[in-house]
Formats: C-alpha cells, sequence, structure tokens
C-alpha cells in the first residue's frame, strides 16, 4: 500500500524579475514501511520535495496524498495537524531545545496535541528507552553527545507514532563512527515497520535506504531498487543492529 502518492509535482519561485523552477512534474509513489534516499546536488529539488512531503510547503501544481489525505488542498491549520499526526521530523542539527532537558525535548511534539502530562511523560521515557538513551532523560542538549543529540532528535520524532519519519542529512553534523550508529538506528525502526525517507548528499548513507532516488534540475533522474536485501539494511559488509 502506498503511504505517499505524488502526481505532475511542480514547484516554482518567482524572485524579481526570475523563475526558478525547484520542481518539475515529479511523480512518485513509496510504499508503506519502505526506507528510501533522496540525493542530488544544490539546487536539484531534493530539499522542495522534502518539503512538501512533510506537509511543510504546497506545490505550485500537482496532487500529494499522504495517508489517502489530499495534501495540496489543505488550510495552514490541516497541515499542522497532518504534520503532528502522521509525521516525524529529523534535522542536521538536531533542533532540540538548548536548556530544556532530553525528556521535556520528546514531549514538545505532545503538549502540541494536547497530550495530558502524565501521559506525555510516561511515552517520552518509552521514547527515549527505545532509541537507548532511557538513563539520559533528565540531561540537557549540552551534555549529551552529538549522536546522543541526534537519538532524543529521533525519539522526539517517534513520540506521536507517526507513520512517516523524514530526515534532512540527519549524518550531517556527526563524525563517521556516530553517522553508522545513526543509521543503523533508522534502519532497526525501519525494520519495525516504520516508514523512513532521508535526504542525503553521501552516498555511503544513502547505501543503507532499500530505494534511492536522484534529482537534478528538479526532476528524478534515477529511481535505483536494491535487490541484494528483501528489507533496508546496512550495505554490505557492515553489521545491522536487532529490531
Amino acid at each position: 500500500m502506498a503511504l505517499i502518492q505524488a502526481r505532475g509535482l511542480t514547484k516554482t519561485y518567482v524572485m524579481g524579475d526570475q523563475t526558478v523552477h525547484a520542481l518539475r512534474g515529479v511523480s512518485l509513489e513509496i510504499a508503506e514501511g519502505d526506507f528510501v534516499a533522496i540525493m542530488g546536488a544544490s539546487g536539484s529539488g531534493k530539499s522542495t520535495l522534502m518539503n512538501i512531503l512533510g506537509c511543510l510547503d504546497q506545490p505550485s501544481e500537482g496532487e500529494y496524498w499522504l495517508a489517502g489525505e489530499e495534501v495540496e488542498k489543505m488550510t495552514p491549520d490541516q497541515l499542522a495537524s497532518i504534520r503532528n499526526r502522521r509525521i516525524g521530523f529529523v534535522f542536521q542539527q538536531f533542533n532540540l531545545l538548548p536548556r530544556t532537558s532530553a525528556l521535556e525535548n520528546v514531549e514538545l511534539p505532545m503538549v502540541y496535541a494536547g497530550v495530558k502530562p502524565a501521559e506525555r511523560r510516561a511515552l517520552a521515557i518509552k521514547a527515549l528507552q527505545r532509541v537507548g538513551l532511557g538513563e539520559r532523560g533528565e540531561h540537557t542538549p549540552s551534555e549529551l553527545s552529538g549522536g546522543q543529540q541526534q537519538r532524543v532528535a529521533i525519539a522526539r520524532a517517534l513520540v506521536n507514532s507517526p507513520q512517516l519519519i523524514l530526515a534532512d542529512e540527519p549524518t550531517g553534523a556527526l563524525d563517521s563512527r556516530t553517522s553508522e550508529d545513526i543509521m543503523q538506528l533508522l534502519t532497526a525502526l525501519n525494520q519495525q515497520g516504520m516508514t523512513v525517507v532521508i535526504v542525503t548528499h553521501e552516498s555511503d548513507i544513502a547505501a543503507w535506504a532499500r530505494r534511492k532516488l536522484v534529482f537534478r534540475d528538479g526532476q528524478i533522474v534515477e529511481d535505483i531498487v536494491r535487490t541484494d536485501l528483501s528489507a533496508a539494511g546496512p550495505p554490505q559488509g557492515v553489521k545491522g543492529i536487532p529490531a
């Protein structure tokens, strides 16, 4: 079943007397439970597509359905609602509140969703345990390593039980060993049934995904599906972690 369906997406920006065509008629489907990497040079359209898939922006033309809901006609309030219900975001720079504990950072999406405090705390503890940080809930971001901060960000993305994780350069601020740890975590989540879509410029990070989409000049120029594994997993020679 397709979690994401997009048909003929275009995105045009007008800046003074210049018109920039960020997306040029992009159509794609992403199945529920898939693991997809989106690659491309700066200005290729990959980040614009990510923003549309994440309901952070709307296409100039085209149609987009997320879990059967037609997104491109939604009001800003409806977009905010579907983001909070269906999508978990992971960013390159973690985007954690610096003076707030890991536990409170993970609670934030539930504050916006109106979840009661006791339930928020219990769910946030569970999410931190899921990413291996059950003992670090009271630590602030400055007391955590970069990899631990990204794990907190992933716990925050998971806490509302979304159907889709969107990760924008999730390893861009990390060293190679920590990057591998984060990709092992995302792979384990995918193997548990979570749909994961990452944007990356690093081919070794994209190699963890089951499917790779390459963008150039606002269009998909390559759509490659791995045939060596029935499910997403680490590149050959790298051992994954159990789900």
